[in-house]
């Protein structure tokens, strides 16, 4: 950080501008970093402001400027964000990369973009270096070794620790004035069913996170704010990291997400609120209990996607509020803050922003507990989605002026709104839906599980449109299941059409970025006679 730096010229930079904030302090504390091997990093407002126009001058020096793609390829380090924030000082656009992207993934982000440069961390130049041949002519700007996790540090690439050390942390002369209608990101969707499309966000997302921070979350000037979700993610951005900023209080960021430390981290730096997606609820739900799981600071959970079958379970034994909300990176926002609406629902719209409906597959609306296709609408200006390169997807995602979600959801008699799954999705059994949340619960329960996940596969039967149901679970230790007892567990906690076919041990439940479970991957690798799979009905 410059020490020279005034409050005025620190208040300059756009991202500050962006969010609102009038008066920057440089030796106020914005963010603390934790890595993996429990090593913290704090920073300060000074040092966005001084790293962010040194990853800025970096850009500019390696050709990257107004219009210009690059990709952040890194976990939740200070790199991430002074890169992030680069891109709007500049006119650039960053493209976060999920840092478990690998392979064709990997290099279809990248190629898909048009990235003229990458900047990334060392843990990951392994997997950079597999797809080269995908990706010709797109330089690496700089490397962190951050951490090193066993990567022995090399000078075959620009370092960026060198240049946010030595680099000149004055405003570079290619800075640009703020255009809240230029483009600033693209993040891509999950890509769950295929190759993911990348969404392009206008500078103007940034201030829309700065205003969420008050009119929604409602946080308060005492408030510490936690996330362990990844910072290349719509949710760490829209829930932790920009509304912190916008309301002057700091947020802790662990490098990457652990159930079995959340609650350690929060004692330890005072947290009073986190954010979750709800296959994070059910892992830390399945926890070990232990005598101090009452005994934090946390008051609110922010969660996408509560488990409805463990939701007053989880607020009695952490003693805590939850928040339940619903949104896409393309658009769409509803919320249920504490004591608002129903246990199970992710509430309602803001009635000054969004406008939702339920519909049919003529796009007429449905009545209440009837299940339809949500489907939103900005109440202030067009409604539009531009996934990058995509035009015709771009304009058929927001067709008659309403964005499409493909989420299937109902409401209720007071307008409350349940999601139920994904378009072509659903579990059915012998005519039942099935809930997998409350078959994860059950699981769950059992001692020597760690993580769930229920999915459907074609059933036996050859019944069209019916799945028989299978249980992927993660153990705490490495070991054979007691089958027979899980077996009873489930024969005592649900019903037999939600009793799961099969039970398939695995090492780990695959995710996206947003810890949602790659159900598709696990169905890849099924079949009844693989080792670890076991029939339970």
């Amino acid at each position: 950080m410059s020490t020279e730096s005034s409050s005025d010229s620190v208040g300059s930079l756009p991202i500050f501008q962006c969010v609102g904030l009038q008066k920057v302090e440089p030796e106020k504390l914005a963010y603390i970093f934790v890595n993996h091997d429990g090593t913290e990093e704090r920073v300060t407002c000074g040092d966005i402001f001084s790293n962010t126009n040194r990853m800025s001058r970096a850009l500019l020096e390696a050709g990257v400027g107004k219009g210009d793609t690059f990709v952040l390829l890194m976990r939740n380090h200070p790199e991430f964000l002074y890169g992030l924030f680069a891109a709007l000082s500049i006119g650039a656009v960053a493209v976060p990369v999920d840092p478990r992207s690998k392979g064709h993934k990997l290099a279809f982000q990248i190629h898909n973009t048009k990235a003229r440069g990458i900047f990334l961390s060392g843990e990951f130049l392994e997997n950079l270096t597999e797809v080269e041949k995908d990706i010709p002519g797109v330089p690496v700007l700089g490397v962190t070794y951050r951490g090193h996790h066993g990567v022995a540090v090399s000078d075959t690439y620009p370092s960026l620790d060198e240049i946010l050390t030595a680099g000149n942390p004055d405003p570079p002369d290619g800075m640009q004035s703020l255009d809240l209608s230029a483009p600033a990101q693209v993040i891509h969707t999950s890509g769950t069913t295929g190759d993911p499309k990348g969404v392009v966000l206008k500078a103007d997302r940034y201030m829309g996170y700065g205003m969420m921070g008050s009119f929604i979350w409602g946080y308060r000037e005492d408030d510490i704010l936690y996330t362990g979700l990844s910072m290349t993610h719509g949710n760490a951005q829209s829930v932790t990291v920009i509304p912190a900023l916008a309301r002057g209080i700091p947020a802790v960021l662990s490098e990457r997400f652990t159930k079995s430390r959340i609650w350690d981290i929060c004692r330890r730096y005072k947290c009073t609120s986190f954010s979750l997606l709800g296959g994070m609820m059910s892992g830390i739900y399945n926890e070990p209990r232990r005598e101090d799981d009452t005994h934090n600071p946390v008051r609110v959970v922010i969660s996408a996607g509560t488990p409805r079958a463990i939701w007053r379970e989880f607020m009695d034994r952490f003693d805590v509020q939850i928040h339940e909300w619903y949104a896409a990176v393309e658009g769409g926002m509803a919320h249920n803050p504490p004591g608002s609406g129903p246990v199970g629902s992710f509430g309602k719209p803001p009635e000054e922003m969004v406008e939702i409906r339920i519909v049919d597959e003529e796009d007429n609306e449905v009545p209440p507990d009837a299940r339809g296709e949500l489907i939103s609408r900005m109440k202030s200006g067009p409604t539009e989605v531009n996934y990058f390169g995509k035009e015709k997807e771009s304009k058929n995602k927001t067709r008659g002026g309403w964005l499409r979600s493909g989420d299937i959801c109902h409401r209720d008699e007071d307008g409350f709104l349940y999601f139920d799954f994904r378009k072509g999705g659903g579990l059915r059994r012998q005519g039942d839906f099935i809930q997998p949340d409350y078959v994860e619960k059950v699981l769950g329960e059992h001692p020597d599980v760690s993580e769930v996940c229920v999915y459907g596969i074609p059933a036996a039967s050859g019944a069209p449109g019916e799945s028989d149901l299978v249980a992927a679970v993660v153990l705490f230790d490495e070991r054979d299941p007691d089958v027979e007892e899980i077996r009873g567990l489930c024969m005592e906690g649900l019903e037999g059409n939600s009793i799961p076919t099969f039970l398939q041990v695995v090492r780990e439940i695959p995710k996206t970025v947003s810890e949602k479970a790659l159900d598709r991957v696990l169905r890849e690798a099924f079949s009844p006679d693989a080792p670890g799979v076991f029939r339970l009905a």
